[in-house]
């Protein structure tokens, strides 16, 4: 069916419809109306057979989730940013014990100094928690990768994050067909745990491993996210099938077939990539060789799937909204890997950090550049050099220059709070 909604709400209504049975939360912008809008359908009686657990905090919401699931109950929750890293010991945990859990992170920048609004460093932190990551570039996409996310997560016995954009998705009001109870139930199986905690025939899960066996652990924890790359697409035909639409896989390719740059990216921005490259493609100059490559699943990588798709090209330009400091590029270096002995260019971009706009102005010029192979190798897309470099003459002329956030606020004009 349908509908004109919030992404928040949207995602709550797929939850829903995939019968969770504990849904545990704390809210945290920009996740909250999603936890909300499920509260309200406990509360009302829309949504049966399901207790909602308030919590005092992110790390108690990971820890009722755990047992929950480890009790052999379908499990849910939504983090960001800071709650993700108060949960962050908690996730590890979740992912060791091998444990379904689906959980949305509306993805938001991470402090200090504090930011609300949207980029992937928050998701891109836990990268090595042995969760699997998909990335929503749309809010429909967002719907239908949480129904996905539970069958996968259930077939594996691996927690799934399902990340979509803070605010760009999660507060925005899009149209969605929504399916139907009937669809999810026959795509959706009842959930068989492979694990339960039964008083009469008591275990203990977390326990202590030693030298002995921990590597061999580990390595099943990482030969099952090799699994999911084989189950992922299969499970997206089969979504094809029950719902009539493409939605989630590995990766995403548009107007790759003849080009010779390729456009690499993550979320909600690829869709104002796409604009850029249909733009540039119908330029009076004849127009550009110039493709899209979105990357639906960050962990497990899909190294084969990029390879495959950055095949015939000469160049390619990562443009990712988040920054490994004193390094570059995240997702930049995990497609370096991928096409390794290739002979490729590669750029990175760093954009959109805190929320930062991306324009079509912007991209326009950076793309054009990267395609003459001529901008820097990692590329900070509209950072205000003038504000950076009064901040490092500053720091030069004066040892006590004060804390870097407030020195910038007021470089650029913005009046910050004050201690009175």
């Amino acid at each position: 069916m349908l509908k004109q909604m919030e992404g928040s709400r949207a995602v709550a209504e797929a939850v829903a419809l995939c019968r969770p049975e504990v849904i545990c939360a704390y809210p945290i912008s920009p996740q909250t109306h999603i936890v909300e809008a499920l509260g309200e359908m406990v509360k009302d009686g829309s949504l049966i057979n399901s207790e909602f657990i308030n919590v005092e905090s992110e790390f108690a919401a990971m820890s009722v989730a755990i047992g929950a699931s480890a009790a052999g109950a379908r499990s849910y929750t939504a983090t960001a940013s800071q709650g993700l890293l108060y949960m962050a010991e908690a996730v590890y945990n979740a992912s060791g014990l091998g444990l379904p859990i689906v959980m949305t992170v509306a993805n938001r920048a991470i402090g200090a100094p504090i930011n609300i609004w949207n980029d992937h460093s928050d998701a891109l932190s836990q990268r090595d928690s042995g969760w699997l990551q998909l990335f929503a570039e749309t809010n429909q996409e967002a719907l239908d990768l949480h129904i996905q996310s539970f069958r996968l997560a259930e077939e594996l016995s691996l927690p799934i994050m399902v990340c979509m954009d803070g605010f760009i998705l999660t507060h925005a009001y899009e149209r969605v067909d929504m399916p139907t109870q009937q669809q999810v139930d026959a795509y959706l199986p009842p959930y068989s745990p492979r694990q339960v905690l039964d008083p009469a025939e008591p275990v203990s899960i977390g326990a202590m491993v030693g030298p002995e066996a921990f590597m061999e652990v580990r390595y099943l924890a990482h030969a099952k996210q090799m699994e999911a790359l084989t189950l992922i697409p299969a499970y997206a035909a089969e979504f094809k099938a029950v719902f009539g639409r493409d939605s989630g896989g590995l990766v995403h390719s548009y107007c790759t077939e003849d080009a010779e740059t390729i456009i690499i990216a993550m979320g909600s921005v690829l869709g104002t990539i796409k604009d850029v490259v249909d733009e540039m493609r119908q330029s009076e100059n004849g127009g550009h060789k110039i493709g899209v490559l979105g990357i639906t699943c960050f962990r497990p990588f899909p190294i084969k799937a990029v390879a495959a798709a950055l095949q015939h090209a000469k160049r390619f330009v990562v443009l990712e909204k988040s920054l490994a400091i004193g390094l570059g590029g995240i997702l930049a270096v995990n497609v370096r890997m991928a096409v390794t002995g290739m002979g490729l260019k590669g750029f990175t971009v760093i954009a959109g950090l805190g929320g930062r706009a991306i324009t079509k102005k912007s991209l326009h010029a950076v793309f054009r550049k990267a395609a003459m192979e001529n901008i820097d190798p990692v590329t900070f897309l509209d950072l205000d050099w003038k504000v950076v470099n009064n901040q490092l003459e500053r720091e030069k002329a004066h040892r006590k220059s004060g804390p870097v956030a407030e020195a910038l606020l007021r470089d650029v004009g913005v009046i910050a709070a004050r201690n009175y």
